[in-house]
């Protein structure tokens, strides 16, 4: 369903892409992350052990910009996965206020098993278009993600 704004053809454009865009990512994203669900876990959750998983302990401040949530929530998701033994947090005993959030090793299990079932489900979500379609469709979503100021994440 496209918008029924009656404005400027850049307005209704803009908006109908921008309705398509929010549609398809919602679409995709509930399909690959009904698995998680298996595992208990939350897509915020997931993505903090995928995070610390591929690329190492992190500062917590510096999972929640790359995660795109606040300090609020990244507490509050890190709290969930301590509590239940997946992750661990250790406080820098020079600056208080750097964490760093790493996984135990019930969590680095838990997410060698059910990585690979994340990724054959994104694989087969986006096999609806072609190699090149995908370079392409990536290439856009980066542009587009970057914006005007070209500060966003991608």
């Amino acid at each position: 369903m496209g918008t029924r704004h009656r404005g400027s053809t850049d307005e209704v454009r803009a908006l109908d892409l921008f309705i398509k865009l929010m549609r398809a990512a919602e679409s995709v994203a509930t399909r690959v992350h009904r698995a998680l669900a298996d595992a208990d876990l939350t897509v915020s959750q997931f993505g903090v052990m995928e995070a610390v998983f591929h690329l190492g302990p992190m500062c917590q401040k510096d999972l929640g910009a790359k995660l795109l949530k606040s300090g609020g929530n990244i507490t509050m998701v890190v709290d969930n996965l301590e509590k239940r033994g997946l992750a661990r947090r250790k406080r820098n005993p020079e600056n208080r206020k750097y964490v760093t959030v790493s996984l135990t090793d019930a969590g680095r299990r838990l997410i060698e098993r059910i990585f690979p079932r994340h990724v054959a489900e994104v694989v087969r979500e986006v096999a609806v278009l072609s190699a090149d379609e995908q370079a392409t469709l990536a290439g856009l979503l980066r542009t587009l993600g970057l914006g005007v100021c070209g500060t966003a994440a991608s």
